[in-house]
């Protein structure tokens, strides 16, 4: 692969127990392409999520290399980070991460004004139009569904039009009917932009939408194959 997106190599995530360290991730290597999507599974505790969080600079590698865009991660400080992934990554939780006392226009608004993006809410508008929410711009969380939720969190995670889309069981709080219509949004905002996607997820079917699977057991790749 040339000029991967997102490369990890031997990256190992150890965190504090009360025994002490619990292994997390061992000693992963693996490549991303640029546009590619790939789906993350294996079974609860086989660290997807935590492999997602060191992708988006969201954990820091114990050992190992963690790059992204050709930068290391590793050698970023928090603020050097936040910034790095305030303009190339977009990041969608199982939990919607809403601002609770902020209308849906105004939470995907707010990335974009912290970047200081000119016509941030001229711009959140037409993604929130983009996932069928147009007419929920002055709608807080607490006035909408579920689904609606969701729909607003994707939004705000492409409005900055970020190289890479990372997205953590996006349907896992969701209705079968709901949640498959959020990961056609998800697909199409994907393809729509031109962004890379790793999905964490626990449904097959969902995981071979992707181009390519991962399979993760014990914080170890299983396997990694074409879907």
């Amino acid at each position: 692969m040339t000029d991967p997106i997102l490369a990890l190599k031997d990256a190992k995530l150890a965190l504090a127990g009360n025994a002490g360290p619990v292994e997390i991730l061992r000693g992963i290597t693996v490549e991303v392409a640029r546009g590619e999507s790939v789906g993350l599974t294996g079974p609860s505790g086989s660290g997807k999520s935590s492999l997602l969080m060191l992708m988006g600079g969201l954990e820091r590698a114990t050992s190992g290399l963690v790059s992204a865009l050709g930068h290391d991660l590793s050698a970023m400080s928090e603020d050097d980070l936040a910034r790095f992934r305030r303009g190339n990554m977009g990041v969608v939780f199982q939990s919607f991460h809403l601002i609770p006392t902020m209308t849906a226009l105004e939470n995907v608004a707010m990335p974009l004004e912290i970047a200081g993006v000119p016509d941030a809410f001229d711009r959140a508008a037409e993604e929130l139009a983009a996932v069928g929410l147009g007419h929920r711009g002055t709608h807080y969380p607490s006035q909408m569904s579920g689904g609606e939720q969701q729909r607003v969190a994707l939004a705000r995670a492409v409005a900055p039009r970020p190289a890479i889309l990372l997205a953590d069981e996006p349907t896992g709080n969701l209705d079968t009917k709901t949640g498959a219509g959020i990961i056609e949004m998800l697909f199409g905002l994907q393809e729509r932009h031109g962004a890379t996607l790793v999905l964490v997820t626990h449904a097959p079917e969902l995981a071979a939408r992707c181009d390519r699977i991962v399979e993760l057991r014990d914080g170890c790749v299983l396997e990694s194959v074409s879907a």
